[in-house]
C-alpha cells in the first residue's frame, strides 16, 4: 500500500478531474484486461480479461485499491519489470477512454501495451497472441485502437467459444458462467498470465511459439 501512496498521493489535480499518477516511477509496461464493471458481470465470459488481471496482480502480490483515469489500477513487477495493471471501469466498449489516458500519462508506447481480453472466434480456453492486425468485431479492442490511433498494441485473446443455439453473441458474453464452467476456465487464466509473463520476458516471438497452441 505504502508503494501506491507514494505512487498517487504526490499531484493534485482540478476539481472533478482524475487524479494523475506519479511519475517517479516510471512504468515500462502496461498490462489492460477487458471487462465490465459491477457484480451483475463479475462470471460473464466478457469479464476474462478482467480475470487474467487479477492473477496476474495476485503473482505480484499487489491489489486493485486505487482509481485513477476511469480504472483501478496496480503498480507492480510482472516478469521483473516494472508495469502498471489496469481494469477499465468504463465498461467494455469505451476500454479506450481508459487505456489511452494511462498509456499517454506514461508515455508507454504502443509496443509496450498488453491487452488481454476474451475471443469469439477462439475454442474456450485457446490463447492467441498477436499484435496489431483488425479487431474482428470486439468493440473493446476497436475502442482502444481509435483512441490511441494506432493499432500496434499487443494482445492476448482468451478464447470462449461461439453462443449455443438459441444464444445471440452479446447474450453469451454477458451471460453468467457456471461453477463447472468457471472451473474449466482456471488452466486458461494461468496460462494468459504466464503468456504476458513470456512477452515481457522473452519478447512476442517467442511467447507466441510458446502459446498459440491449442488448448
Amino acid at each position: 500500500m505504502g508503494r501506491l501512496r507514494n505512487l498517487f498521493g504526490k499531484f493534485r489535480t482540478p476539481a472533478g478531474a482524475d487524479s494523475p499518477v506519479s511519475t517517479a516511477h516510471k512504468a515500462r509496461w502496461v498490462i489492460a484486461g477487458l471487462g465490465n464493471p459491477g457484480g451483475e458481470y463479475a462470471r460473464s465470459r466478457h469479464n476474462v480479461g478482467y480475470l487474467v488481471l487479477d492473477a496476474l496482480a495476485r503473482e505480484a502480490g499487489v491489489d486493485f485499491k486505487s482509481r485513477k483515469f476511469k480504472g483501478v489500477v496496480a503498480e507492480a513487477k510482472v516478469a521483473g519489470e516494472p508495469a502498471i495493471l489496469v481494469k477499465p471501469l468504463t465498461y467494455y466498449n469505451l476500454s479506450g477512454e481508459c487505456v489511452a489516458a494511462v498509456t499517454s500519462y506514461f508515455k508507454v508506447a504502443p509496443e509496450r501495451l498488453i491487452v488481454v481480453h476474451d475471443d469469439l472466434d477462439l475454442e474456450p480456453g485457446r490463447l492467441r497472441l498477436k499484435q496489431g492486425g483488425g479487431d474482428a468485431g470486439n468493440r473493446g479492442v476497436r475502442s482502444i485502437a481509435e483512441t490511441l490511433g494506432t493499432r500496434d498494441f499487443i494482445r492476448v485473446r482468451v478464447g470462449i467459444g461461439r453462443p449455443r443455439p438459441g444464444l445471440d453473441s452479446k447474450e453469451h458474453v454477458l451471460e453468467p458462467m457456471g461453477a463447472r464452467e468457471i472451473g474449466e476456465f482456471e488452466d486458461a487464466i494461468g496460462r494468459a498470465r504466464e503468456a504476458v509473463e513470456t512477452i515481457i520476458s522473452q519478447g512476442l516471438e517467442r511467447a507466441m511459439g510458446r502459446f498459440n497452441q491449442r488448448a
